[in-house]
């Protein structure tokens, strides 16, 4: 009878060169996509308790947040991304079994992610009275928004200590405890909420999430330094000095992300505009639509922090052979679970807005276009993979150019031209349409480029 390996001992044969049995690889997709799907599903949950209980507060209140949405993701994708050159960084030295060279990464990271973080900071402190006005808010809800992107911004670099120790732990091939630690937060925000909401509104729901997650960050930060198996600095605790090198190899792989993320950011203000001139109902179908939609693709998000892993520490031992085997397999998986669940999407699409919202029109309109939003959700799969796996192999250039132009040369003009034939369903119609072409274009860059067949002598440093 065959042993069953643990994810550990399949990480350390990829690692050692040994061969692994096709069931072997694919347990080892699963033991590392399934607690990256819960910590994902957990960040959804999260989003969902906080429009709740902040809905409860009025219109008002909801509106504050809402206006001021789009910077908190703007600089705090912008800071956490800045850390994924790192992250890729590490999953090689890991895979290559350099654990040394890996701490060193770590090091440098910690350093400059928090020090980017603070820089950051300081300046959304210095614009939070006037943000909210300069995004066309009304004086008393500015005022709400302005408390809140203060809270916010004020614990943007522990929140940077968050998404860098959650990153390196995945990156060394542990899945579980990030995933855990999002559950905990997920917990302990519901508890704070109740406690500051009703206090302190608005601002009080800023001082909860903010609590959570600068609780979870030291908590993950902790069990980096003091307990990763691969990582930990306790013990080895080296010197700190700064590389260009490593700089310089990161900020290649993390650059054209952060681009991406900021230009990305402005495609979704131009397309909430288009969605603004098709009236109340259809801006309230639209916000609702996406928070349902996520349920589809935050799962995908969780298998493709997987396949980076598992490509990344693939491409350290040099192993053409599994990062071949491992895309296709993450592939499959993403395809399949974002399948079945755009099948449960569009069937009980009813049912879910029905529990989000108590307009008829509202729901209406949110049915029509989580449905066309489904048959999309198989090729948005694809490119979330296959961006994951070109992230762990640290080419991220072409494809973040090629998910720049999709969204700007097909969604954004399409959506423009259908809204004003279609109404809103044209607006969804546009998404869909490019979400698929995104696909297709990622599948196909995968199949030239050859993946497994990478020369890895003068890209991986030796020992």
């Amino acid at each position: 009878m065959n042993k069953i390996r643990s994810k550990d001992e399949l990480l350390t044969l990829l690692r050692e060169g040994e061969q692994l049995l096709r069931k072997e690889k694919l347990s080892l997709v699963l033991l590392l996509s399934l607690p990256a799907m819960l910590g994902q599903l957990s960040i959804i949950a999260m989003q969902y308790i906080d429009a709740m209980m902040v809905g409860r507060l009025g219109a008002q209140a909801s509106a504050a947040i809402g206006v001021v949405s789009t910077s908190t993701w703007l600089f705090g994708g912008i800071c956490a991304t800045l850390g994924s050159g790192f992250c890729v960084l590490v999953a090689h030295r890991v895979g290559a079994e350099d654990r040394d060279g890996a701490r060193d990464v770590l090091r440098q990271a910690l350093l400059l992610s928090v020090g980017f973080a603070l820089v950051v900071s300081a300046l959304c402190v210095a614009v939070h009275p006037y943000l909210p006005l300069w995004l066309g808010a009304e004086a008393d809800v500015a005022a709400l928004a302005s408390g809140y992107f203060l809270v916010w911004a004020l614990t943007l670099p522990v929140m940077q200590l968050l998404y860098l120790s959650n990153g390196m732990l995945r990156s060394s091939g542990n899945m579980l405890v990030p995933g855990m630690l999002g559950v905990l937060m997920c917990l302990l925000d519901v508890v704070f909420n109740s406690l500051f909401i009703p206090r302190w509104g608005v601002t009080g729901a800023a001082l909860a999430t903010s609590l959570a997650g600068g609780s979870v960050a030291f908590s993950s930060l902790a069990y980096l330094l003091f307990r990763s198996k691969d990582l930990k600095l306790w013990h080895h605790p080296g010197h700190l000095r700064l590389d260009s090198r490593i700089i310089r190899k990161s900020l290649n792989i993390s650059a054209p992300m952060m681009l991406e993320h900021a230009i990305f950011c402005a495609a979704q203000i131009a397309s909430t505009i288009i969605v603004a001139d098709l009236g109340t109902v259809a801006i309230a179908a639209n916000a609702f639509g996406i928070v349902v939609e996520s349920l589809c693709y935050m799962p995908g998000y969780g298998i493709g922090e997987a396949a980076t892993t598992l490509i990344g520490q693939s491409y350290g031992a040099r192993r053409g052979d599994l990062i071949r085997s491992f895309s296709r397999l993450t592939i499959v998986l993403g395809v399949a679970v974002m399948s079945l669940l755009g099948v449960v999407m569009y069937v009980f699409a009813p049912e879910l807005m029905a529990y989000m919202t108590p307009d008829t029109a509202v729901q209406e309109q949110s049915v029509i276009a989580l449905r066309i939003e489904a048959f999309a959700e198989p090729m948005y799969a694809a490119s979330i993979i296959v961006y994951s796996i070109f992230v762990g192999l640290g080419d991220t250039k072409i494809p973040s150019i090629m998910n720049l132009c999709t969204i700007w040369l097909v969604r954004i003009p399409l959506a423009y031209v259908l809204s004003r034939s279609m109404g809103f369903p044209g607006v969804w119609v546009a998404m869909a349409v490019e979400l698929t072409v995104r696909g297709v274009i990622f599948l196909v860059r995968m199949r030239l480029k050859r993946i497994d067949q990478i020369q890895f002598s003068n890209q991986i440093e030796s020992k």
